[in-house]
């Protein structure tokens, strides 16, 4: 979306004025903000905040008094401006900036229409509002100012797990590799996770750029000629079938269930993935390899070792 013209809508009624810098910044590698409007009752304390920012930053407030339900006028107002602005056809995408899950029907709205929707907004915004933008950034993440980030904690909520991402880019080469292309570039990569998940975001595993967070894959490979990166599988330095055989036998001789063996193999490679290999279950693979046999179906497949010299 570089060089393209984004129209910024922001509900200040679930966003605080913290952001706008992280914001705006944010929004720069997309391409020119040329709309940039807030919506909410700039006459209250809450949005006191807000109103000592909207001139440096050239946001225009549209004004919605809290006569009865302010947060139901703000809404209203934000989108019927989105719509106005939709059929002018003067904007290549939006950026709503909301925690709330009200936009998510616009959203689609305006994807359908062939625009580019990026969303922003705090942790607690719903997966619906996440899903319907073709883009969604949690706004703690712009924040610079470490002191004003909040702690993660242990229990806290992550929308995407670290491991479904690992499987879906391993998925991605192995598709190309399939197809002959022995490596991948890492735009492909990232825009196909922006795709698949639009909420994605290196910075929610603590990286600052998505090829340093494919370099701690240890089945990956990056590789960086210039300005242009491409990622490939690492040739494995040691031989995992015999690993896998080696925990089989060291169960002395008896049937290893095959969910136990899976996580014995993940200990050792935390990254391992079947479809690596070519096969789309750990069974299969594990069959394939010339002293294993796998007994029983389903849940109650079991591994054994069946020296066959």
């Amino acid at each position: 979306m570089e060089d393209k013209k984004i129209a910024l809508l922001i509900d200040s009624d679930n966003v605080s004025h913290k952001y706008i810098d992280g914001i705006l910044n944010e929004l720069a590698q997309y391409g020119i903000v040329t709309y940039r409007r807030i919506y909410g009752d700039f006459t209250s304390a809450a949005n006191a905040g807000w109103a000592k920012k909207l001139l440096a930053k050239s946001i225009i407030p549209i004004q919605q008094f809290a006569n009865t339900s302010g947060k139901n006028a703000t809404d209203s107002a934000l989108i019927i401006d989105a719509m106005d602005l939709l059929y002018t056809d003067n904007t290549d995408g939006f950026c709503i900036v909301s925690s709330d899950s009200d936009f998510t029907r616009l959203a689609s709205r305006l994807r359908e229409s062939g625009k580019s929707l990026i969303g922003m907004g705090e942790k607690k915004t719903p997966d619906s509002f996440r899903a319907a933008c073709t883009v969604f950034t949690e706004l703690e993440n712009l924040l610079e100012d470490e002191d004003e980030k909040p702690k993660r904690r242990k229990a806290e909520r992550v929308s995407i797990d670290r491991d479904a991402v690992v499987s879906t880019i391993i998925d991605i080469l192995t598709k190309n590799e399939n197809n002959g292309k022995m490596t991948t570039d890492l735009s492909e990569i990232g825009s196909k996770l922006r795709n698949i998940y639009p909420d994605f975001d290196v910075r929610n595993f603590g990286y600052s750029q998505l090829s340093k967070f494919l370099s701690d894959v240890s089945s990956l490979k990056v590789e960086t000629t210039g300005h242009h990166t491409v990622i490939s599988f690492k040739e494995e330095s040691t031989d995992i079938g015999q690993e896998i055989e080696s925990i089989v036998r060291k169960n002395g001789g008896k049937a290893m269930a095959l969910s136990t063996l899976g996580q014995e193999i993940r200990k050792k490679f935390p990254d391992f993935d079947v479809k690596m290999y070519g096969y789309s279950q750990l069974y299969k693979f594990v069959d394939s390899l010339p002293n294993l046999a796998i007994q029983g179906e389903k849940a109650d497949r079991k591994v054994v070792y069946v020296p066959r010299h």
